[in-house]
C-alpha cells in the first residue's frame, strides 16, 4: 500500500531533500543532481503523492500554463488543431488549458478573462473573427505573449495559418484543367478565411478566362456548416438546379451537406462521366476521405501548423532574441479522391 503525504513539506522529509529542491525537481527533474533525482523518483514510486500544479503556478510569476482557446472543440478540424498542440506544449514541459468560446461573442470575452485570470505563460487562440471583441483580446495580447492561428485579428500579433491564395487557386486550376469550371459556393464570413478563399476563386477563374459563378447565402451568422450546405442545396435542386456541373465549397463541412442534399436528390457525385455532380472543397477535415465517394480537398498542414504556432510562442516566451515572423501562410496540398 503506498505511503500518503498530504503536503510537499511531509513528501520531501521523508525523501531526504528539502522543499525548494523537490520544487525545482517539479520544475524541471534534469536541473538537479542525478542521485537526488533516483531518491526523489524511488519516494514517488512508494507514495501516493501528487503535486498540485494549480497552486504552485499561482504563486508563481510566471506559469508553465498555456492558455489554448478555439471557437469550438467539437469541430474536427480545431479538435486536430488542439490534439497537436497540447502534445507539442507537453514535450516542451508547458500544461495546456484548453477553453472553448462556443461560437459566442460573449463567451470568447469570458474565456479570454479566464485565460488572464489563471496567469498563464501565454497563449495560442484561435478567436472567432468577425464576432470577436477586439479590445478583450488586445488586452490579452498585451498583458502576456500571444500567437494566433487558424484566423487573426488586425494588429501586430504574430499568426499561424493557411495561405488560402495558394490553396484555393489550386484547387481551381485542378478543376479546371479535369473538367467543368467549377461554381464556388459560399459560407457565412465567420472569420478572415471566408473572404480570402472567395477573393482566390474570383482572381483564379479570371485568370483562366472562366466566369465566376458564386451561390450560397452567406448573410446568416452561423458555423453549422453541414445544415446550411445541406438546406440550401435542397432548395436550388428544388428550385430547377444548378448553375454549372462542378461545385467548389469554401470548406468541407460544407461539402458533407451539399453531397447528402445531392443524394437525396437521386444525383450521383464523382468525376466518372456516368455522374451528375463533381464537388470538391477545402481543408482536408478528417472526415472527408470517409464521406461516399471520397472528398477531393486541399489538406491543410497540421502538423506544420501546430508546430509553427508552438515555435513561434516558445520564441516570444525565451525572448532569446529569436525572430518572430508576424505572420506565417503555410501552403495546402492538393488530395484527389473520388469525388472530383
Amino acid at each position: 500500500m503506498p505511503m500518503t503525504h498530504k503536503t510537499m513539506e511531509e513528501f520531501a522529509r521523508s525523501c531526504g531533500v528539502s522543499r525548494p529542491t523537490l520544487s525545482k525537481y517539479f520544475d524541471d527533474p534534469t536541473s538537479i543532481k542525478p542521485a537526488t533525482r533516483h531518491r526523489i523518483e524511488v519516494a514517488l514510486r512508494s507514495s501516493d503523492y501528487q503535486p498540485n500544479l494549480f497552486a504552485r503556478n499561482l504563486n508563481r510569476k510566471r506559469t508553465r500554463s498555456i492558455g489554448i482557446m478555439v471557437p469550438t472543440v467539437v469541430d474536427p478540424f480545431y479538435s486536430e488543431m488542439v490534439s497537436r498542440i497540447e502534445l507539442r506544449l507537453r514535450d516542451e514541459g508547458y500544461w495546456p488549458i484548453v477553453i472553448s468560446s462556443h461560437g459566442s461573442r460573449e463567451l470568447e470575452v469570458e474565456a479570454t478573462r479566464t485565460i488572464l485570470s489563471l496567469k498563464v505563460s501565454g497563449a495560442l487562440i484561435a478567436p472567432l473573427g468577425v464576432r470577436s471583441d477586439h479590445r478583450t483580446l488586445e488586452k490579452l495580447t498585451q498583458a502576456i505573449p500571444v500567437v494566433y492561428f487558424d484566423t487573426y485579428l488586425e494588429g501586430g500579433t504574430p499568426f499561424v495559418g493557411n495561405n488560402n491564395s495558394q490553396s484555393v487557386s489550386t484547387i481551381v486550376d485542378y478543376l479546371c484543367r479535369s473538367g467543368d469550371a467549377p461554381i464556388y459556393f459560399d459560407i457565412p464570413h465567420v472569420n478572415h478565411n471566408s473572404p480570402e478563399r472567395l477573393n482566390s476563386y474570383m482572381s483564379s477563374m479570371k485568370r483562366l478566362g472562366q466566369e465566376p459563378v458564386v451561390i450560397g447565402n452567406t448573410d446568416d451568422y452561423t458555423w453549422d456548416f453541414e445544415r446550411i450546405g445541406y438546406e440550401q442545396m435542397e432548395k436550388m435542386l428544388g428550385n430547377g438546379g444548378l448553375p454549372g456541373k462542378t461545385i467548389l465549397c469554401n470548406n468541407d463541412r460544407l461539402a458533407f451537406g451539399v453531397m447528402a442534399a445531392a443524394y437525396s436528390h437521386g444525383l450521383k457525385v464523382g468525376r466518372k462521366s456516368d455522374c451528375d455532380l463533381r464537388v470538391a472543397a477545402h481543408d482536408d477535415h478528417p472526415l472527408s476521405r470517409y464521406t461516399c465517394p471520397a472528398l477531393t480537398t486541399m489538406a491543410q498542414d497540421f502538423a506544420s501548423m501546430a508546430g509553427r504556432s508552438v515555435e513561434t510562442l516558445l520564441a516570444l516566451l525565451n525572448e532569446d532574441g529569436t525572430a518572430v515572423a508576424p505572420k506565417v501562410n503555410l501552403d495546402s496540398t492538393l488530395v484527389m479522391r473520388q469525388s472530383a
